[in-house]
């Protein structure tokens, strides 16, 4: 790729200034005449962060006194509203001369290209061309303007006209016509144009919708003892174990060490729940018979309402159940399903209300709540972003040998997810629709993805296609500002980097109180309870995959669902993988946060080379003065990094954060280690592919395990100092320590750091090119590495 070419692709992946035309533009309408806008200026706008949208609306409520067949005697009546080449139909009905539809149309403004708006009424016939019933026409001159927030425009019952519109005929239509905006409350469920070529179940998977997450709870099951479990084989004592099921989360306690009737454990096994509680706590008890094979001594079933719900650390009270135990063998006729009390466990079960349950990484939370309401504060400030469109989007699939898109976009903040209607077949989709989220912590992250629709078809088989994915810190928004961005879409494939299009978003990120948000800010991010009984790495994993896919299942049963694949996606499930591409990210990461301490270093090496003699001069007068006055250290380095604080204000940030292909090593990543990433786990690849990459990570591992070790040798030379490994560097380093000690004695501690600093700015001239004498000394130093097989 030529310079040109590579610095014009660069500029495609940064963040893009747009000026859109937001709020609400009215044009004067009615009796009043005249040809202006009225532009509001009102704050208080439910749609102040979109561009106006124009629509003609279309309500169809009822038919009355249709005349019926006079061949059938019947009428299956249904009605169509025709706007140039653009058609829309309701339901139809067998047999009803009186039918109620109560269907809205909407015709966008934009796509309008007839002056006479025409509405059918016709009789469906199984056989044969619809038969005509009566219509009614309507001059777009003549449509009135509704301007929210008047009340809904009242229907009004319509007489049928013939074909030629000379004469009235049998049958009454009730209409409303209006002309609106996507503000009015009529838009979100309306039959749109955009949507004029989905047949079928399709109709309802391009609609807005709002999505709230499942209330999701941890369910703690402290596992205390059993009593009198009584094994299959009574001639041997039982070595127990319990078993512990919560819908598809299996959880196993240790085996008790001991062969006992009366085994202990003390365990914690934790699941996941939602509410409403359609899952049941499912528990066993087993014996360990073999290494291969387990037993079933008891068991009992819970449901988890009963559990008693804790909001702090305090214990609940632990319980007896007895187990169910359940007779084997054909022999035993009806005692099969006898029950037998014999058994029974000692259980401590709670549900956590003190927790927040992470559903997404702590690296891009979004809400941090715990799951007991009463826990929760006021919230600090208001969230609002107007979804405007996107440009540029690439063909996700084939229509009729052309490329197209059917994209919606997803935005989730908090237990709130929303959805966006889908715009079919265009490339350059226009929402324009605002959503508002309460914020209760600044630190949090709002995610956008977009989406190709594959299920307009109805049942439809193959998942919805990522477009790409955008994300907002909160945090990083000055309060009360309108940000407008066009941020693009990078998606990473197989064959590298690809910009599938660009975002365009307004956002605004209101405070409702500045002193909580302060205050906030020398607050944990999550609730304390995750602080004062922490779950392990090993169990935050799980536990979030687990609520992960509980979220996907539940949305995934709304109407229109919101699919797994969608949810997965926001929710960075694959997060966890390994990528070489990302490692190699991460690891420049912490490298370029050395990169200051390194040029620091740098600097004080010149100053120590005498490089520049007027700053080294500067340095030694600096230095005398903190010699002089070592009060004055701290506040002049705090007094330093306000300074340069106050200087940065001037070359702040001006634009939110956005995907950094640089910083994710996505422009150089090789398409092999790309292929990696994107391959399943377990691996499907050949076995030759497999033993290449095998072969490079233990590479890369054995660079690694080098570094580690001698981090490692470097420490044990330290220990080595006073261990007497090495007794003769040992017993210098005692006495060198008994010197410097009755010299630091006898001599003031201004005069010692006045030395020390002098003999560390020294002129190059009395410096020598060896190592110096401590650093000597320590590389002598012994350490474990001579042990090491």
């Amino acid at each position: 790729m030529n310079p040109a070419a590579a610095a014009n692709q660069k500029e495609e992946f940064k963040l893009k200034d747009t000026k859109p035309q937001l709020g609400e533009r009215w044009p004067h309408g009615g009796t009043r005449g005249g040809g202006g806008w009225i532009s509001s200026e009102r704050a208080t706008s439910t749609y102040d962060l979109v561009e106006q949208m124009f629509y003609l609306y279309v309500r169809v409520v009822k038919a009355k006194d249709l005349p019926t067949n006079p061949v059938t005697g019947t009428i299956d009546p249904y009605v169509e509203v025709k706007l140039g080449n653009y058609k829309g139909k309701t339901q139809h009905f067998e047999k009803k001369p009186n039918p109620e539809w109560h269907q809205v149309f909407a015709f966008s403004k934009e796509k309008i290209q007839s002056s006479i708006l025409e509405v059918f009424v016709r009789d469906r016939e199984m056989v044969g061309r619809d038969d005509y019933i009566g219509r009614v026409i309507f001059d777009m001159n003549e449509v009135p303007t509704r301007v929210p927030p008047d009340s809904p425009l009242a229907p009004q019952w319509y007489r049928l006209e013939d074909r030629r519109g000379e004469s009235k005929v049998r049958g009454e239509v009730m209409l409303a016509v209006w002309m609106g905006t996507q503000a009015d409350e009529a838009f979100p469920d309306a039959w749109h144009t955009d949507a004029s070529s989905v047949q079928g179940e399709g109709v309802f998977n391009i609609r807005s919708k709002v999505y709230v997450s499942p209330k999701l709870w941890y369910l703690r099951v402290n596992v205390i003892e059993a009593q009198d479990v009584e094994p299959h084989d009574k001639s041997q004592l039982p070595q127990a174990f319990v078993k512990a099921q919560v819908g598809n989360q299996i959880l196993k306690t240790k085996v008790c060490p001991q062969k006992t009737l009366n085994p202990m454990w003390n365990e914690d096994l934790i699941f996941v729940a939602a509410e409403p509680f359609e899952e049941q706590l499912y528990l066993t008890v087993e014996n360990k018979v073999t290494s291969a094979k387990d037993e079933v001594m008891g068991r009992i079933i819970l449901p988890l309402h009963i559990f008693e719900r804790r909001l702090d650390h305090r214990a609940v009270h632990s319980k007896w159940f007895n187990l169910e135990k359940f007779g084997f063998g054909a022999l035993e006729g009806d005692k099969r399903h006898e029950l037998k009390f014999s058994s029974r466990v000692h259980l401590r079960v709670c549900l956590e209300g003190a927790y927040h349950v992470l559903d997404e990484s702590t690296m891009y939370i979004s809400d941090q709540r715990p799951t007991a309401r009463q826990l929760w504060k006021n919230p600090i400030g208001i969230l609002e972003v107007g979804i405007l469109s996107a440009q540029g989007l690439q063909p996700m699939k084939n229509k009729e040998g052309k490329g197209s898109t059917d994209a919606y976009c997803v935005a989730k903040y908090g237990q709130k997810w929303v959805r966006t209607r889908t715009i079919i077949e265009s490339l350059n989709p226009k929402w324009n629709e605002q959503y508002t989220w309460e914020v209760y912590d600044p630190c949090t992250v709002i995610t956008l993805g977009v989406f190709d629709n594959n299920h307009l078809g109805g049942s439809g088989g193959k998942n919805d296609s990522r477009i790409g994915k955008v994300r907002i810190r909160l945090s990083t928004l000055e309060t009360d500002k309108i940000y407008t961005h066009s941020y693009p879409l990078l998606v990473l494939q197989p064959s590298g980097l690809k910009k599938m299009g660009e975002l365009q978003l307004a956002v605004r990120f209101t405070c409702l109180s500045l002193a909580n948000m302060i205050y906030l800010y020398s607050h944990p991010l999550l609730p304390k309870m995750h602080y004062l009984h922490p779950f392990t790495v090993n169990q935050l994993d799980s536990l979030r995959y687990q609520a992960m896919n509980i979220v996907a299942v539940r949305l995934g049963r709304a109407e229109p669902p919101l699919r797994k694949e969608v949810v997965e996606y926001m929710l960075d499930v694959d997060s966890h993988m390994w990528s070489m591409r990302r490692s190699k990210a991460n690891f420049f990461r912490i490298v370029s946060l050395f990169s200051g301490v390194i040029a620091m270093s740098k600097w004080l090496g010149e100053v120590c080379q005498w490089k520049n003699p007027i700053t080294t001069i500067l340095v030694h007068v600096l230095f005398f003065i903190l010699i002089c006055y070592p009060e004055l250290i701290l506040p002049t380095m705090f007094l330093y990094m306000f300074l340069i604080g106050v200087w940065n204000y001037r070359y702040r940030p001006r634009h939110p954060p956005h995907m950094d292909t640089k910083l994710s090593w996505a422009e150089v990543a090789h398409p092999d280690e790309l292929d990696e990433e994107f391959d399943t786990f377990p691996t499907s690849k050949a076995q030759d592919v497999i033993r290449m990459r095998y072969d490079r990570l233990r590479s890369v591992a054995g660079r690694i395990q080098t570094v580690v070790g001698d981090m490692a040798t470097q420490g044990e030379r330290f220990l080595a100092l006073l261990s007497w490994r090495d007794p003769r560097a040992t017993s210098l380093f005692v006495l060198f320590c008994l010197v410097a000690a009755v010299a630091l004695y006898v001599t003031p501690f201004k005069i010692m750091a006045l030395v020390a600093g002098l003999y560390w700015l020294r002129h190059p001239r009395f410096r020598s090119k060896l190592p110096s004498v401590p650093s000597n000394f320590f590389r002598r130093l012994p350490s474990r590495a001579d042990s090491m097989l």
